[in-house]
């Protein structure tokens, strides 16, 4: 079984830019939903995050990871595949 991935970003965002390129260079398919200009969608994914606005934010399996610097912080500790395997 491959994880469940989702990431909320806007086009030209470095940290989804960043973000995308780690999850695509392990190999992981993930649901992009681009906010560009959205507020409408912005104020869907703020629900799903208890708040958070900033892009990206990263979900694996349903459960929300944060943005990028917590997406690098997890494959700088090695559970990072261990999420992505369940």
């Amino acid at each position: 079984m491959t994880a469940k991935v989702e990431i909320y970003t806007w086009s030209y965002c470095p940290f989804c830019i960043r973000a995308k390129s780690l999850l695509s260079k392990k190999g992981v398919d993930f649901s992009e939903y681009c906010l560009d200009g959205d507020e409408a969608a912005r104020d869907k994914m703020s629900e799903r995050t208890n708040g958070r606005r900033s892009v990206p934010q990263i979900f694996i399996n349903d459960h929300h990871i944060g943005g990028c610097d917590d997406l690098q912080a997890l494959e700088s500790e090695g559970k990072l595949d261990e999420l992505l395997a369940q």
